[in-house]
């Protein structure tokens, strides 16, 4: 129960897992995004605004596991942060976050038509200690997070998974 308990929070990344003391964990991975990912990301494909990309890997680590589609994202940083992003730009962001493994996307499958959606979609992050850090360890729900790590796990095990409802006639 103790390790499942640190993985949670902490997630799989190996100086996370391996550094004994609390606060130099957490340390090390609010400081893993900006200092790699973040500045890799807006390099390699030239984002300029760079707030709502901080605003994008908020939303989206605060609600992995849920459907959403670009449009809805855009919505929801305008409303909020007043980002000013399109939806075309916040489908850019998805793909460079994906393309640098911080989020991964379930895709929606119509098991009755037997065909996928483009939209919505869900998003995981592909590790959980690096989402928990990004919402400063604010936001721990087991629940949410079992749901993350689970589809991590098939991932891993090369296994294609897509997010679906299978309605229920009574």
């Amino acid at each position: 129960a103790d390790a499942w308990s640190r993985y949670v929070v902490y997630g799989g990344m190996p100086i996370a897992v391996l550094e004994p003391d609390e606060q130099e964990r957490e340390t090390y991975l609010k400081g893993l995004f900006n200092a790699v990912y973040r500045a890799d990301i807006v390099e390699r494909f030239d984002i300029e605004n760079i707030e709502a990309l901080d605003q994008l890997v908020k939303e989206l680590a605060s609600a992995v596991g849920s459907l959403t589609n670009p449009n809805k994202l855009a919505n929801t940083l305008n409303t909020v942060s007043h980002a000013g992003i399109s939806d075309k730009t916040v489908k850019r962001y998805l793909d460079a976050l994906e393309d640098a493994f911080i989020f991964s996307k379930a895709e929606r499958y119509d098991v009755k038509g037997k065909r996928y959606f483009d939209y919505p979609m869900k998003f995981y992050a592909t590790d959980v200690g690096l989402r928990n850090a990004l919402l400063n360890f604010r936001q721990i729900e087991e629940t949410h997070l079992m749901e993350n790590i689970i589809y991590n796990e098939l991932a891993m095990r090369g296994y294609s998974v897509d997010v679906g409802a299978v309605r229920v006639v009574e």
